[in-house]
């Protein structure tokens, strides 16, 4: 007879490693993808971006099996979501991605870049994009947000003006030179380059 088990909390794991097979098969496997990083469809409207880079670990190693996530408006600013009253019904547009980073811990997201939304007092946000990083290791997944450096609505952006000036670097994709389309965002998990996760 086995012995009942004891009241308390579940014991913590970490949130990776991942499946390949079932989460983000890329073609590799017989198995569709629910969500991939490519969020553009024919009829998508809005200015069509890239956004690229690759994941490091606090020795400044890459990490080659993690899991990033995107969410984010479509470019009039509206989520693809029944509590946004004013997104369009039928949008070909989800906002919705799910990236796996290669081999030197690279990756690359295609999509629009998003349209001004309101904060929660009504206030317009600059164009974002919302991050999440699932790693081998975390015990919590990382929330952090793109913002682009094209975007003068940077400067009076609520929560951008919540870091440390020292720190915002952090959380702004820069345009590739020589593109019209492309951006460049690293993510740094601990280190001195730290990205700057949010407490949500």
């Amino acid at each position: 007879m086995s012995k009942p088990r004891p009241d308390g909390i579940t014991p913590s794991q970490t949130v990776g490693p991942y499946f390949k097979y079932g989460l983000t098969p890329n073609g590799e496997y017989a198995w569709n993808d629910a969500f991939t990083s490519n969020l553009l469809t024919s009829d998508t409207s809005g200015e069509r971006i890239r956004v690229e880079g690759t994941v490091y670990d606090g020795d400044g190693d890459v990490i080659a099996d993690c899991i990033l996530e995107i969410w984010q408006a479509d470019a009039q600013g509206h989520f693809s979501d029944p509590q946004d009253a004013h997104a369009p019904p039928n949008s070909p547009f989800n906002g919705f991605g799910r990236c796996d980073t290669d081999k030197s811990g690279g990756y690359v997201f295609d999509t629009i870049k998003p349209g001004v939304v309101p904060d929660a007092d009504g206030k317009p946000q600059a164009p974002h994009i919302l991050l999440a990083v699932f790693a081998r290791g975390m015990l919590l997944h990382l929330y952090t947000r793109i913002y682009f450096d094209d975007e003068a609505a940077n400067t009076s952006d609520s929560v951008l003006a919540l870091v440390s000036s020292d720190r915002r670097a952090t959380l702004i994709a820069k345009r590739k030179a020589g593109t019209n389309n492309v951006y460049t965002f690293d993510v740094h998990l601990q280190g001195d380059n730290e990205t700057v996760f949010f407490d949500v």
